[in-house]
C-alpha cells in the first residue's frame, strides 16, 4: 500500500483530449529545453499542471514527475521523493545518494546532492524532472538551498521544470541574466477571447454570442478554472445570459460563488461526499468510505471524474485521485463553515484507515490534524522500533517533538524511544532526562500509558542498555559495566539483537580500560549475537572496532584479515549492507600506512569515501578525515594533515567508542614534527599532562605523545629535566602496556626509548630497545612507527646494518622507507627499462600473477583487499601497455623484470 501511495506522487498526469490546443505554449517550452530551468508560475486554476502534461505527451524528451504536498517540507523526505521520481526514469539512478539519506547520521545536503549530481552526469540520455506545486513547500529554506545547489551544478542532460503559484526563493535573476531560464506566467497562460470561445463551446455544447464570450473572458480575465466552473454552472440553465451577468469580482470571490453554485446543484450524497473528503490530500475508494461512512467510494470518485468536478487521477488504474487544489481549498472552507464539529472526527477516521494500512506518516499527520494527541502518541510509540531499525530516527524524532511533553511523560515506552533517538544524535543530556522519566513511570507502577506492549515487556532491559551507552559515552566505566550486566541479565538468551548491544558496549568498556583480551572476547560475543539475529550490517560495522582492538594488541596482520573477511561478507550481501564496509576500508587505509604502502592506503581511502558518502555511518566522516590526515602526513604534507584533523574535529559525534588516539594528541605530534614545540607544549599544558600522572589506557597515547615532545625539547634546548622525565615516563608506560598485552603501544614506546638514548649519544644503549622493537615489528610488516621517529632513528638502523646485526632484510626495508639504501628483494625495481617504473608492490603483485595466483589468492597472500589487487593490476597493465594477465607476464619477462 505504501508503494502505491508513493506512486501517486510520481504519476505523470495523462493528457486528456484537449478542449483548447495550445501549440504556441508547447513550442515555447520545447525551445527552453536546452536551458536549466523552466518556471511555470501563476495562481491556482491557470492550467499549469494540464499544460505540462500536454507538453510531456508531445514526446520531445522523457520526463520524471514529483507531485509535492505540504508534508514534503522536510529536506530528507523531499530528497527521498525526488530520487524516487528520478528512478522512474532510470531505476538505479540515485541509489548512492538515497543510501546516504537513509543512514543514521546523514551527511550535509551538499554531499548528498554532489553524489546525486555525479550519478545524473553518468546518464547518457537527456530527460526532464517536473516538481509540481512547489509553492506548498512554504518556509522550507533547506529545500530552497538544496534546489539552488542542484541548479547551479545541474548536468546538461537534465532539465528541471517547476510549477508553482508563487515564485520560489531561487536565484531566478541570475538564471535569467545567463539565459538559463524559461518562464511562463499569467499573461502566457490565460485564455484569449478566441480560446475562451472554443473552450466554452466544447465544454457546454452551447452557442454564445460574441458579447457573452467577451463578458466571460473579461470577468474571468482568461482564468481557466473560473471558466471551467462557469461552464459547469451553466449546464442545464434556462437563463444563461442572466447567469453570465451575475458574477464578477476577484478570483476568490468568483471561486466562492462558482463552487457554491456547483455544490448547490449536486445531489445531497454527492455534496456530503465532496465536503467530507476535502480533508484528504489523496483519495481512494476504500479511504473515502472509511472517512465518510458511505459505501461505493470508488464509484463516487468515478462519477466525479466523469462530471469534470475537478478530480484528477493519480494512477492509470484510477485507484487514487486528488481534488484540484483550488477546488479542494474551497471545499474545506465550506466544510469548516458548515460542519466545523465534524472535522476532527473525519481526520480521526482517516488516521485510523492509514494506520490500518501501514501508512504511518499519513496516520500521524491526520492524528495531529484532528488534534488527537493521544492517538498520535500511540502511533508514534508503535512506530519507534521499526523506524529505528530502518534508520529513520530523525523523522521519528520530528513527530515526537510535536507531542506535548505531558503526554510523553506518561508513556514510558515512548520516553525510552525519545532517549534512544537523542543518544543516536549525541544529545546525552536530553537522553538522560527522558531515561529518568521512563524510570519514574515504571517506579510509580500506575498512571502511565503503554501502546507497544511487546516493547514494554523488554523496557527495563532497554533502559539498562541505553544507560550503558550513555555512561560509556561519558566515560563512566563502573556505571557502564553495572548497567550492561543488568541488561544482559534481563534479556532472554534468544533475544540476540537486544543482547548484542550491551555485549558490544561491554567490549568497548573493556577496551577503554585497556583489557584487550576481555574486550575482544565481549565484542566477539556481541557480533555473534548480531549474526544470530540476522543483522549482518552490525557484524560488518563492528568488524572495524574489532580490527582496532587487534591493532592495539600489535597484530596488524590479524587486523587486516578481520577487515578483509568482513569486506568479503559485505560484498556477498550487496547493497545496502555493502555500505557498512566504509569504515573497514578506512581501517585498511590506516593498516596500509602502518606497513608504509602509501598507494594501497590511498586506494582504500578512496573506496572508503565512495561507500561512506553512501552510508554516512555515525562516526565515519570523523574516522575518514583522521585516516586522510595520516596519508597527508606520510606524504610529508603536514599542513594538509592538520587541515584534515581540523575537519575531523568538526565532524566529531560523541558516542561510546573510546577515543584511544585523541585528535588533540595527533595534532600535537604533527606540531612536534614541524618543530612547533610551543604549540605542542600548550596542548600538554591544556590537558594537564605530567610525567608523574597516574597511567590509564585512555591517556596512554597522550602520554607517549608527551614523551615525544619532551625528547624533542631536549634535542632543541638540551633541557636535562625534559629527557629524564621522558625516560622515566616511557619506562612506566612500557611496563603498563606489556602487562595489558598492548603490544602496539609497546612497539612505539620501545622506539621512543631508543630515541631518548640516541638523543644523549648513548648509541649502544639505544640499540637494545630498538632491537626489541624490530622483533615486534617485523612479523607484522610494521614500517611507519619507525619512519615517523625521523632521521635519528634512521642513523641507528644504519648502524645496526653496518654491524651486521639480525633482521638484515627488515632493517634494509626500513632504510629504504627512510630513503636510504635499497631493498634486498626484489632487485628489478632499480633496472626497469620503462618510462614509468613499477613500484616495489607492483613488482610483488606481478611476481604472484606470474606464479598463477588468482586476484583473491594474491589479496590473501599480501593481506590486502581484493579491490586493491585489482587496482594494482590496472596500473601494471597501463605501465606495461598490455590488457591481459598473460600479456603482462610475457612483457615483464621480455624486459627482464621476472
Amino acid at each position: 500500500m505504501l508503494g502505491n501511495l508513493l506512486q501517486t506522487k510520481l504519476y505523470i498526469p495523462r493528457k486528456r483530449p484537449s478542449l483548447v490546443p495550445r501549440p504556441h505554449l508547447i513550442a515555447k517550452l520545447n525551445r527552453g529545453l536546452h536551458r536549466k530551468l523552466t518556471l511555470i508560475s501563476a495562481p491556482a486554476g491557470f492550467g499549469k499542471t494540464t499544460l505540462v502534461s500536454e507538453w510531456i505527451a508531445d514526446g520531445k524528451r522523457p520526463f520524471a514527475w514529483l507531485s509535492l504536498d505540504k508534508r514534503d517540507g522536510d529536506l530528507s523526505r523531499f530528497l527521498t521523493y525526488l530520487i524516487a521520481a528520478l528512478q522512474t526514469h532510470k531505476p538505479a539512478l540515485g541509489e548512492k545518494a538515497l543510501a546516504m539519506l537513509e543512514s543514521p547520521e546523514p551527511p550535509p545536503s551538499e554531499s548528498i546532492l554532489t553524489t546525486l549530481l555525479n550519478e545524473i552526469a553518468a546518464i547518457p540520455d537527456e530527460f526532464a524532472l517536473v516538481l509540481d506545486d512547489y509553492h506548498v513547500l512554504d518556509a522550507a529554506p533547506p529545500i530552497d538551498q538544496a534546489l539552488t545547489f542542484l541548479l547551479e551544478h545541474l548536468p546538461p542532460q537534465m532539465h528541471l521544470v517547476i510549477t508553482t503559484r508563487e515564485d520560489p526563493p531561487l536565484p531566478l535573476s541570475r538564471l535569467r541574466v545567463r539565459g538559463l531560464l524559461t518562464e511562463l506566467r499569467v499573461a502566457d497562460l490565460r485564455f484569449t477571447v478566441a480560446e475562451t470561445a472554443v473552450f466554452l463551446h466544447k465544454a457546454t455544447g452551447l452557442e454564445f454570442s460574441t458579447n457573452e464570450i467577451a463578458a466571460l473572458e473579461k470577468r474571468t480575465e482568461g482564468w481557466i478554472a473560473g471558466l471551467q466552473l462557469a461552464a459547469i454552472s451553466m449546464q442545464g440553465r434556462a437563463d444563461v445570459p442572466g447567469f453570465i451577468k451575475a458574477f464578477a469580482g476577484d478570483d476568490r470571490y468568483i471561486v466562492d460563488y462558482l463552487v457554491d453554485e456547483v455544490l448547490r446543484r449536486q445531489p445531497e450524497h454527492i455534496r456530503r461526499f465532496l465536503l467530507q473528503t476535502s480533508i484528504l490530500d489523496r483519495l481512494s475508494g476504500p479511504l473515502c468510505e472509511a472517512v465518510t461512512n458511505q459505501e461505493e467510494g470508488g464509484a463516487l470518485l468515478e462519477i466525479l471524474e466523469r462530471s469534470n468536478l475537478f478530480v484528477i487521477p493519480l494512477d492509470d488504474k484510477r485507484q487514487w485521485y486528488r481534488y484540484h487544489h483550488l477546488f479542494g481549498d474551497v471545499l474545506q472552507a465550506h466544510l469548516m463553515k458548515e460542519q466545523p464539529e465534524a472535522t476532527a472526527a473525519l481526520h480521526q477516521r482517516a488516521s485510523g484507515w492509514y494506520e490500518g494500512h501501514g501508512l504511518t506518516a499519513a496516520a500521524v499527520y491526520h492524528a495531529f490534524a484532528a488534534n488527537d494527541m493521544a492517538r498520535a502518541a500511540r502511533i508514534i510509540e508503535l512506530a519507534w522500533g521499526e523506524m529505528d531499525r530502518n534508520r529513520q530516527a530523525a523523522e521519528w524524532l520530528g513527530w515526537a517533538k510535536k507531542l506535548p511533553d505531558a503526554l510523553v511523560l506518561a508513556r514510558p515506552v515512548l520516553s525510552v524511544g525519545y532517549a534512544w533517538a537523542f543518544l543516536d544524535t549525541g544529545q546525552m543530556e536530553a537522553a538522560e532526562m527522558w531515561l529518568r522519566q521512563a524510570e519514574h513511570c515504571l517506579a510509580a507502577t500506575t498512571d502511565f500509558v503503554v501502546a507497544d506492549e511487546a516493547e514494554f515487556q523488554y523496557l527495563p532491559g532497554s533502559i539498562a542498555s541505553a544507560r550503558t551507552y550513555h555512561a560509556l559515552a561519558l566515560g563512566d566505566m563502573a556505571v557502564t559495566i553495572e548497567y550492561a550486566h543488568q541488561a544482559l541479565a534481563f534479556f532472554p538468551a534468544e533475544a540476540y539483537l537486544r543482547r548484542g548491544t550491551p555485549a558490544a558496549l561491554l567490549g568497548l568498556a573493556a577496551w577503554a580500560s585497556g583489557d584487550l583480551t576481555e574486550a575482544i572476547h565481549a565484542f566477539t560475543e556481541a557480533m555473534t549475537n548480531y549474526q544470530k539475529a540476522g543483522n549482518t550490517l552490525f557484524v560488518i560495522t563492528g568488524a572495524y572496532v574489532l580490527a582496532d582492538m587487534k591493532v592495539a594488541q600489535g597484530h596488524l596482520r590479524e587486523a587486516i584479515k578481520v577487515c578483509q573477511e568482513a569486506i568479503q561478507l559485505a560484498e556477498a550481501q550487496g547493497e545496502p549492507v555493502l555500505r557498512g564496509a566504509a569504515d573497514l576500508y578506512t581501517g585498511l587505509c590506516e593498516l596500509s600506512l602502518a606497513q608504509n604502502d602509501l598507494e594501497a592506503a590511498k586506494a582504500h581511502l578512496l573506496r572508503s569515501q565512495e561507500l561512506g558518502e553512501d552510508a554516512a555511518l555515525p562516526r565515519w566522516s570523523y574516522r575518514w578525515h583522521l585516516a586522510q590526515a595520516g596519508v597527508k602526513a606520510a606524504e610529508g604534507n603536514l599542513d594538509d594533515a592538520l587541515d584534515a584533523l581540523d575537519e575531523a574535529e568538526r565532524q566529531y559525534v560523541r558516542g561510546p567508542v573510546p577515543d584511544v588516539r585523541t585528535l588533540a594528541a595527533l595534532k600535537a605530534r604533527l606540531w612536534v614534527q614541524q618543530g612547533r614545540l610551543a604549540n605542542a607544549q600548550n596542548w600538554a599544558d591544556e590537558q594537564g599532562l605530567s610525567v608523574d600522572d597516574d597511567l590509564s589506557y585512555l591517556h596512554e597515547f597522550d602520554h607517549i605523545t608527551l614523551a615525544r615532545l619532551l625528547i624533542a625539547r631536549y634535542r632543541h634546548g638540551q633541557e636535562e629535566n625534559c629527557l629524564q622525565g621522558a625516560v622515566a615516563l616511557l619506562e612506566r608506560l612500557r611496563q603498563a602496556a606489556e602487562a595489558g598485552g598492548r603490544m602496539g603501544s609497546v612497539l612505539e614506546i620501545l622506539v621512543q626509548q631508543a630515541m631518548a638514548a640516541e638523543a644523549q649519544g648513548h648509541i649502544a644503549e639505544a640499540l637494545i630497545p630498538l632491537e626489541q622493537a624490530l622483533t615486534l615489528g617485523e612479523p607484522e610488516g610494521c614500517i611507519r612507527t619507525f619512519v615517523d621517529a625521523g632521521p635519528p632513528l634512521a642513523k641507528l638502523l644504519a648502524r645496526m646494518k653496518a654491524e651486521g646485526r639480525r633482521q638484515k632484510a627488515y632493517v634494509s626495508q626500513l632504510l629504504v622507507a627512510f630513503g636510504m639504501g635499497k631493498v634486498i628483494q626484489p632487485s628489478a625495481a632499480s633496472v626497469q627499462p620503462l618510462v614509468e617504473p613499477l613500484s616495489e608492490r607492483e613488482l610483488e603483485v606481478l611476481q604472484l600473477v606470474a606464479e598463477g595466483l588468482s586476484n583473491r589468492e594474491i589479496a590473501e597472500r599480501l593481506f590486502v583487499a581484493l579491490s586493491t589487487v585489482k587496482g594494482h593490476n590496472r596500473v601494471i597493465y597501463g605501465k606495461l601497455n598490455v590488457s591481459r594477465r598473460t600479456e603482462a607476464v610475457a612483457r615483464a619477462r621480455e624486459l627482464g623484470l621476472l
